[in-house]
């Protein structure tokens, strides 16, 4: 396995292109925010505060106010510091953590209910309306999990999933296996009883040789899942089936695969992302041909490893983004590769990675996660951890947007963010970039017109 946190120290220039990308904000963000953290962070989803022994490990839920398309002017952009706090986020409750955390999902029927693994092989449920809120001091005992899910025989890492249609919770470890959940008889009594119940596996998953690194439902059935792993395997499943896999992708990328994604809008599409610095595109019903695995594109981008998993845009069904060890946050799209002949034939000429959508160069160090906002069109919210400040390698977690009912407010809308302290920007590109070109043409036109 391709230790987490550790890459080429080449591919980790801290400055390169980044006076040159911040002084470029005003053209290619609609709007973009800066929050100087203090602790290291491992995923985007939520931040669990670092700890140097002597205050507790904590998870911090915070509120972000997301300003609305076009409200921000350039200079307001582009003037930010890098050390200091966004004025934008606002912190709304604080968890103590019994150990560290290595990734969080939110369950989707109902999203104040969160997932978290730890270094252990139990994966812990959170109802975070009903966890009273915690002061991080010395000493202070840990928060108590609503709901342990047991199963693993050996300690969880980062491969974790909610799905989508049910209220089914998928996990991946050590001991190279999937255990799947189902916490239907138990949603209602979160957060009423007095000690942490348990809640045993629907059913165990044997397919992997090496640890299993990334796991994701079937947008549409709690039945369909893959993973991949430091195998470098591909495993597609279905519970109906039993417990074997039903399709086995052997040497799907050339090193440790670490992150896959499932696209909502084409489920034949699968994404995965890999140590060996790319991504591979497949379909699901066309992923052989002569036995041989055959990717519809092999995107190359990353100047580093991949550890965390490439992410379908909720807003566009061929746009994705990847992210890595090298600090760059890429989005791509598709269609712009295999849409169609000209396209490719554009490609050829520029010197840009085929596909490449968009890029955000705003973090001088590696990006350990990120994630695009369910609400809030084409923004993103992006960690990356200063391998320079701190040697901890405690994760850490954010979330954009699905937590909490949300409120109209004077800047736009009021989204919640699961947050912490590191450093963490939240934009959104203009959309002058993604926007059909005939209508950025009438809308330049006119611009024109009206100036003159």
């Amino acid at each position: 396995m391709t230790e987490r946190g550790e890459g080429s120290n080449a591919a980790l220039s801290k400055y390169e292109g980044y006076e040159n990308w911040k002084s470029n904000i005003p053209v290619m963000y609609d709007w973009f925010t800066n929050h100087n953290l203090v602790w290291p962070s491992f995923s985007c989803r939520f931040y669990l505060q670092g700890t140097d022994g002597f205050v507790p490990h904590t998870l911090m839920i915070t509120n972000c106010d997301v300003v609305k398309p076009r409200v921000k002017n350039a200079e307001d952009i582009s003037q930010f510091n890098e050390e200091e706090q966004s004025p934008f986020v606002q912190r709304y409750k604080t968890l103590i953590h019994p150990g560290e955390v290595n990734r969080i999902r939110e369950l989707p029927q109902k999203s104040t209910i969160v997932a978290t693994h730890n270094n252990s092989s139990n994966v812990l449920l959170w109802d975070l309306e009903a966890q009273p809120n915690r002061h991080p001091v010395n000493g202070a005992p840990a928060s108590r999990p609503d709901l342990i899910l047991t199963g693993h025989g050996n300690d969880v890492e980062f491969a974790l999933a909610m799905c989508p249609t049910e209220p089914f919770v998928l996990s991946g470890g050590r001991d190279n296996s999937l255990v799947l959940w189902s916490i239907q008889d138990h949603i209602t009594s979160l957060g009423s009883t007095k000690g942490s119940p348990k809640l045993g596996p629907r059913g165990v998953f044997e397919g992997h040789d090496a640890i299993v690194e990334d796991v994701q439902f079937c947008p549409s059935s709690a039945q369909e899942f893959c993973s991949v792993g430091d195998d470098y395997r591909l495993i597609l499943w279905d519970a109906r089936s039993g417990n074997a896999p039903v399709v086995k992708v052997e040497k799907a990328h050339d090193a440790d695969i670490h992150c896959v994604d499932w696209n909502a809008q084409n489920e034949n599409l699968i994404l995965t992302g890999s140590a060996d610095k790319t991504v591979h595109l497949l379909d699901r019903r066309k992923m052989f041909v002569g036995g041989v695995v055959l990717p519809i594109h092999k995107f190359e981008g990353h100047k580093d490893h991949i550890f965390y998993e490439p992410q379908w845009c909720p807003d566009r069904a061929s746009v994705f983004a990847s992210a890595g060890e090298d600090g760059i946050l890429n989005i791509w799209d598709h269609l712009k590769v295999v849409g169609n002949n000209n396209e490719n034939a554009r490609a050829k000429t520029r010197s840009a990675p085929s596909g490449l959508f968009f890029r955000h160069a705003g973090h001088r160090y590696r990006i350990v996660d990120f994630h695009w906002n369910p609400v809030e069109p084409w923004t993103l919210a992006s960690i990356s951890h200063d391998v320079d400040k701190t040697g901890c390698g405690v994760s850490a977690v954010i979330m954009l947007g699905t937590t909490m009912k949300m409120q109209e407010q004077k800047h736009g809308r009021h989204l919640p963010v699961y947050a912490f302290d590191m450093l963490r920007q939240i934009w959104r590109m203009s959309d002058l970039l993604y926007k059909p070109e005939e209508d950025v043409e009438e809308e330049v036109e006119a611009e024109l017109i009206q100036y003159n």
